[in-house]
């Protein structure tokens, strides 16, 4: 493995561990400055399609929805969206740059994908054994990743979306959705999950993780792009290494906040 790229992995997986581990205001920062860099690299490649999302309007959006989580001022959410969506309207009225409703449309789904998303991680620290549900879903989607490569390029022959991602096989999802169940199963019980939700965790992790990284292609690919950027030497963007993280997490949090105590 090249050494840049691995020193690069250590980095940024130390520093997550560790934001993760302390939660609150170091959390805050980290979530904050993948949401800035995040945010960033998707409005730099909507140009290379033609579309001009507004950049300062998605920052605006997610650095309103950080503090609203952060304060838990829950209630005032559903306010915060509605003036996210009414600035990102008036923000193309205003500049009258074409194409009108795809800028208006790019810079709402920004704000969603690259802030709303990825701020779940913070609701879900904050949960009742909110740590151990955040290690599960910090490794597991790692483990998901990892073993879809190894599996997938010993034993990969069947191409899982080969139009989108040529390099990812129907045999390396198996792979690592399996060593995802190993893992959940491995740190669940220690923390005290049910065997069955370990179960259904350890699926909705393995398959969103693919899913969040098959998204991201799909929009690079859409626009002609190969990586994110190139501001973390050996593995592009930041939205490249989050990319099976962002769908994940919500979908984590969604499942443990609403559905853990019906059965």
């Amino acid at each position: 493995m090249d050494s840049k790229r691995l020193a690069t992995g250590l980095v940024i997986g130390l520093t997550s561990l560790f934001a993760i581990m302390q939660g609150g205001i170091w959390l805050a920062l980290l979530v904050s400055i993948v949401v800035f860099y995040a945010s960033k690299e998707y409005t730099i490649i909507l140009r290379h399609k033609g579309f001009f999302p507004s950049l300062k309007i998605i920052l605006a959006s997610s650095l309103i929805f950080a503090s609203l989580a952060y304060f838990n001022k829950f209630d005032l959410i559903p306010l915060a969206f509605t003036l996210s969506a009414m600035m990102a309207l008036m923000w193309v009225l205003f500049r009258g740059r074409q194409p009108y409703i795809a800028n208006v449309a790019t810079t709402v789904f920004g704000f969603l994908y690259c802030g709303w998303f990825p701020l779940h991680l913070l609701f879900l620290r904050n949960l009742p054994e909110g740590l151990g549900y955040t290690v599960l879903l910090f490794f597991g989607v790692l483990v998901t990743d990892t073993f879809c490569y190894v599996f997938g390029s010993r034993y990969g022959k069947h191409k899982l979306a080969a139009v989108i991602s040529p390099n990812k096989t129907i045999e390396g999802a198996i792979g690592g959705t399996l060593m995802c169940m190993v893992f959940t199963i491995a740190i669940g019980l220690p923390i005290g999950l049910p065997w069955y939700h370990i179960l259904i965790l350890g699926l909705l992790i393995a398959a969103f993780a693919q899913i969040g990284d098959l998204c991201e292609s799909m929009i690079k690919r859409d626009a002609g792009v190969k990586d994110s950027s190139n501001v973390l030497p050996g593995h592009g963007g930041f939205l490249d290494r989050t990319d099976s993280y962002i769908l994940t997490i919500p979908v984590v949090y969604y499942y443990l906040e609403y559905f853990r105590g019906l059965f």
